[in-house]
């Protein structure tokens, strides 16, 4: 297969598992989520750090049980992921960014949806033929950090 060929189908089924992420996590699927994570991944987001598949989908499954306040079972915050750019660093690995536009559609006393904005930064790689994020980093941009308070 022609390389460009080759490195545009990478391409896609990386971005392909960013998407995913959002989809499994808001809809609670929190199982799926070994179809996009490597089961060594480091995960930093803002409710921790997790290390392995494991910690990872109970992390995630207690983010999800904490902003699910209606109940609902799912979609409590949507995940739009979008100005996904991915640089393939050789025949199996790749780096990427893409934006999130973080919304929050459980109830709350704050009418604003608006939960956060950031930035992810993911490392890839593929495995047994197929890509996997191996490590990714989540960056808030939205709202800022506070300052800590001084006692």
């Amino acid at each position: 297969m022609n390389q460009d060929i080759k490195a545009l189908f990478d391409r896609e089924e990386i971005r392909n598992l960013r998407t995913l992420y959002a989809h499994y996590l808001d809809s609670n699927n929190i199982a799926a989520l070994d179809q996009v994570f490597s089961s060594d991944a480091v995960v930093e987001v803002t409710v921790g750090k997790m290390e392995g598949l494991a910690a990872i989908q109970a992390g995630l499954n207690d983010a999800f049980t904490q902003f699910d306040r209606d109940r609902r079972g799912s979609y409590p915050f949507l995940h739009a992921i979008t100005n996904h750019w991915i640089r393939l660093t050789g025949p199996d690995t790749a780096t990427g960014r893409c934006y999130l536009i973080d919304f929050e559609t459980a109830s709350k006393a704050d009418p604003n949806p608006l939960l956060l904005l950031g930035l992810y930064a993911d490392e890839y790689r593929r495995i047994d033929g197929q890509w996997r994020i191996t490590a990714t980093r989540l960056e808030v941009v939205w709202p800022p950090a506070t300052a800590p308070t001084t006692s």
